[in-house]
């Protein structure tokens, strides 16, 4: 059983029992998340999509918050003697999936 959630404008594939890293989200490590924006679920071979996975429900809970790796962003523009480095670390939490529920 797996499902297909957005939170923070992005999708994820989920499932009970692994670890995702999504966008920040509020609450201390150990703290209970629910995500309510549940787009699909599939359950071996039944398939609920759209407006029938509006009910389902995955709950998760905080492991930790953290930074990913940093990206470099380079701008250059030739023949104007015109550089510039600057460097950025996208903050993410990583929640363990607990259960998907229909």
């Amino acid at each position: 059983m797996y499902a297909v959630i957005e939170t923070g404008g992005k999708q994820y594939r989920v499932a009970p029992g692994e670890a995702v890293e999504v966008e920040s989200l509020p609450g201390d490590p150990g703290a209970d998340v629910e995500f309510d924006r549940v787009l699909a679920v599939v359950d071996g071979e039944t398939v609920t999509a759209g407006s029938a996975a509006a009910g389902a429900r995955v709950r998760g809970s905080i492991e930790a918050h953290g930074r990913g790796e940093k990206t470099i962003v380079f701008k250059f523009k030739r023949k104007k003697q015109y550089k510039r480095t600057i460097g950025h670390r996208q903050n993410f939490t990583r929640v363990k999936i607990n259960e998907i529920t229909v």
